[in-house]
């Protein structure tokens, strides 16, 4: 083994090739546009509630699940955040995701830097796996823009306080921070199939924005099947069914079991797209 290819293989490079991806992921203009366009969605509902209830103390009670939760702002600011992430997660959070997937290696081959990368012996599964842990770590940051913004507005626009939850149950804000955080890690996890899709379809395709358009048409496409009454014989298999079982994490027992069949979905969706991308990448001719 030479000593460029024991470099290569030390955990601290790879860890260093992660920590790259994911600054250069992060400082990229198109992410922090995505970002900041995140972060404004609760700002929005936040300051229409806000107008749409300032002359009516008594609106927006009532309860509900998923984007029912709107009902609960003006008596707490903390409903914001599973407003804002049932908002979001139809459509805004997964684009982002879908972008960011699907410029991954396309980019990459576009501006010709992927061979570059792969000019040590990096190995390409490491590379893809490096490419696949900056998108999911991009997940976890857009969800957090998105609960951080809500809470943030949430606080400035309404009071806080003890938490009603679905069940009709009363818990501490301390509880419901917990639960909030909670909801946006699943919320985060609902998103690894679409990463997955995302990075394959990347490997599919040396442009950019070709694989970042399929990308978003292949999860709107999903998004229409998902609601047409006759197709639901395969609906439960589609990764966006189960999305917004997160509800049930706001119920009193919560109820697991739509959250657990969501997450294994999503799994199932990682390892078939995950396989399918590092099939394609190990095969794909960099050169060319």
């Amino acid at each position: 083994m030479s000593q460029v290819e024991a470099q290569v293989r030390h955990p601290l490079w790879t860890l260093g090739l992660l920590r790259s991806e994911l600054t250069v992921t992060l400082r990229r203009w198109r992410t922090l546009a995505l970002l900041a366009v995140l972060a404004g969605v609760p700002i929005l509902i936040g300051v229409a509630v806000k107008i749409e209830t300032s002359g009516d103390p008594t609106a927006g009670g009532g309860g509900g699940g998923g984007p029912a939760f709107i009902a609960q702002i003006t008596n707490n600011g903390l409903f914001l955040v599973f407003t804002a992430l049932a908002a979001t997660l139809p459509f805004f959070l997964p684009m982002s995701v879908g972008v960011v997937a699907g410029d991954a290696i396309a980019g990459e081959a576009n501006s010709g830097t992927l061979r570059y990368l792969l000019v040590a012996p990096a190995g390409r599964t490491r590379l893809l796996l490096t490419k696949y842990a900056t998108v999911l770590a991009f997940c976890l940051v857009a969800t957090l823009v998105v609960a951080v913004s809500a809470l943030a507005t949430g606080a400035l626009l309404f009071p806080l306080g003890d938490v009603v939850t679905i069940s009709g149950t009363r818990i501490g804000f301390g509880e419901g921070l917990w639960r909030a955080l909670l909801i946006a890690l699943v919320v985060a996890a609902s998103l690894i199939g679409v990463a997955a899709i995302g990075l394959f379809v990347s490997t599919l395709t040396g442009s950019g924005i070709a694989a970042m358009a399929t990308t978003v048409g292949l999860l709107i496409t999903v998004q229409i099947l998902d609601q047409i009454p006759q197709l639901h014989a395969i609906q439960p298999y589609l990764f966006s069914h189960q999305w917004l079982s997160f509800a049930d994490l706001m119920r009193e027992p919560v109820y697991w079991d739509d959250v657990a069949r969501n997450l294994q979905l999503q799994v199932l969706y990682a390892a078939v797209f995950g396989s399918a991308a590092w099939a394609r990448f190990t095969a794909k001719d960099i050169t060319a």
